[in-house]
């Protein structure tokens, strides 16, 4: 056993490299305690969410800034939420991660990653721990805060709308000791603020529209109520609302990175011991020593960072105007991406599919995705042109989705359909609407999926077997409406005209937009009896 300790996931573990890089991993290439104590010193980025997307993306790419010698200080990272992923898996590593590519052609790519060089809790009842948080905050070196904290996380009400209890009490009592997490980065933001008003930019890096107005939003309440109520000093709110201090930058992300997987856990047990296993939190967050992830990635960044920034583009990340952020999020949001995401992931659940990548393979389903993603939505994208939406669902199509080694499975991906539909395919009916050149009648497919997943909220899959529904707001709404129509029934679908005509879940009133007597047909054939799911697919698609 003895032998096992240095092989261990720490600083002293891994400082012979060259056994590192004979086992096929790649290692820092820099001095990393020459890089902590200039980070320490001079911080200039902290990341608040120390989950998989960061670990893998983020902090892999100023791994590659280091090596390269394009940086000289790394990250700090902060994680409000669950605790324990600083406390079991980034501090008894030396905050040392392992990131693992997994690449379509079968072949994985081993990284240490050393980047991270601080990991805190955003915890203000620890008193060291917020301490430092404000120390970093006051340093004038630091030029951004970053968010992956998810697009609730940004949220201060509940689904009812009302306000959650621990913002309430924390915009009552003011930034002394905020309980909430949106209530601490204020409370830090106006610690920069007392400290001479430095500039600073709060980036939100979720996958999510707009996401920069979104963490705007909460820190101004924060700010009104607080300078309001007389908790703050000076002109706080005024800071929050000036860019030329605090700017909100718009961001696109888009990487996959699917929950530790059992096979690259066996394979790293291998060579690290039992130490690499994933754990499970007392607040279920699943999460291991190392990351796997799909070889693709993007982070499209609004360039604006009123406190300068370093050369971040040389690592990958694209720098641009806001509009054109914008462009690219609809780009993939509404057509390049997402939206073949839910059509495998509806036909998927239906035809008993468990990865997502299998259903590449089946020839009906294939075709649907690129009907679907060329011939009905390529026509009605803004090209964004620093990426060439062509090039992006070639990719998506050849590459990304049939990717045999991402663990993605349809039952994940349909999680909260309802709230989806509005974005990834009513903004292309939109647009035929408004279009003088292109038919609304030739949208073929998209109806097909609409009808799909009608026949999904069933909760019958297509071998007339119980299916048990992913979580979704709707479904106490939509699913009693859908029980009182039974497999065979092809006649009285009265329920799912009141559905169809709803455009708060397609963005439209799908009759009004002359799309909804086909969806009807097509589920009356999707719903014929059992394999009519597969019977209309190879109509429409084989």
């Amino acid at each position: 056993m003895e032998g096992k300790s240095s092989m261990r996931l720490s600083q002293e573990g891994i400082k012979d490299y060259g056994i590192w890089k004979e086992k096929g991993y790649g290692v820092p290439e820099y001095d990393r305690m020459a890089v902590k104590a200039r980070t320490m010193e001079q911080p200039f980025w902290i990341h608040f969410g120390a989950g998989n997307i960061f670990r893998a993306f983020q902090a892999n790419v100023v791994q590659k800034l280091l090596n390269e010698g394009k940086l000289d200080r790394g990250l700090i990272v902060a994680e409000g939420y669950d605790y324990e992923i600083i406390e079991k898996i980034n501090r008894p590593h030396d905050d040392l991660g392992i990131v693992v590519t997994l690449k379509a052609d079968g072949s994985i790519e081993k990284n240490i990653v050393g980047s991270v060089v601080e990991s805190l809790c955003l915890d203000s009842d620890n008193e060291r721990e917020f301490e430092r948080l404000k120390e970093i905050f006051r340093n004038p070196a630091l030029q951004m805060a970053t968010f992956t904290i998810t697009e609730k996380g940004y949220s201060l009400v509940n689904g009812k709308g009302e306000r959650l209890a621990a913002v309430g009490e924390d915009l009552r009592q003011g930034p002394e000791k905020p309980g909430s997490y949106l209530g601490k980065v204020a409370a830090l933001l106006y610690e920069r603020y007392q400290n001479g008003e430095l500039p600073i930019a709060m980036v939100s890096m979720d996958n999510c529209s707009h996401n920069g107005d979104k963490l705007f939003a909460a820190m101004d309440e924060f700010a009104k109520e607080w300078q309001e109520n007389g908790l703050v000093e000076g002109n706080f709110l005024g800071y929050v609302e000036n860019r030329a201090k605090v700017s909100f930058p718009w961001t696109m992300i888009d990487k996959i990175t699917p929950r530790p997987d059992k096979e690259v856990e066996r394979d790293l047990v291998a060579d690290w011991g039992e130490e690499l296993k994933p754990i499970v939190t007392g607040k279920n967050t699943y999460i291991a020593p190392y990351v796997n992830a799909e070889e693709s990635e993007y982070l499209v960044i609004e360039d604006d960072f009123p406190n300068g920034r370093e050369a971040l583009e040389q690592g990958g990340f694209i720098m641009t105007d806001r509009m054109t952020v914008d462009k690219v999020e609809k780009m993939k949001v509404c057509t390049c991406l997402n939206p073949l995401h839910t059509t495998l992931a509806v036909f998927g659940c239906l035809l008993g599919y468990r990865r997502i990548s299998e259903e590449m393979k089946d020839k009906a389903l294939n075709r649907l995705v690129r009907i679907i993603g060329y011939q009905e939505g390529l026509p009605v994208v803004n090209n964004p042109g620093i990426l060439s939406p062509q090039e992006f669902i070639d990719e998506v199509i050849e590459k990304r989705i049939p990717n045999p080694f991402m663990p993605d499975t349809p039952q994940r991906i349909i999680t909260d359909t309802s709230q989806k539909l509005a974005i990834r395919f009513g903004e292309t009916i939109k647009a035929y609407v408004r279009s003088e050149k292109l038919q609304v009648e030739n949208l073929r497919m998209i109806p097909l999926v609409f009808a799909g997943w009608l026949r999904y909220l069933m909760g019958i899959d297509d071998a007339g077997e119980q299916l048990e529904l992913s979580p979704d707001p709707m479904l106490t709404e939509l699913c009693p409406v859908m029980a009182e129509i039974s497999l065979g029934q092809t006649e009285n679908l009265e329920g799912i005209q009141k559905i169809l005509a709803n455009p708060s879940i397609f963005g439209v009133n799908l009759y009004e937009a002359g799309l909804g007597e086909l969806t009807e047909n097509y589920f009356r054939e999707m719903n014929a009896g059992i394999g009519a799911v597969r019977r209309t697919l190879e109509k429409y698609c084989g």
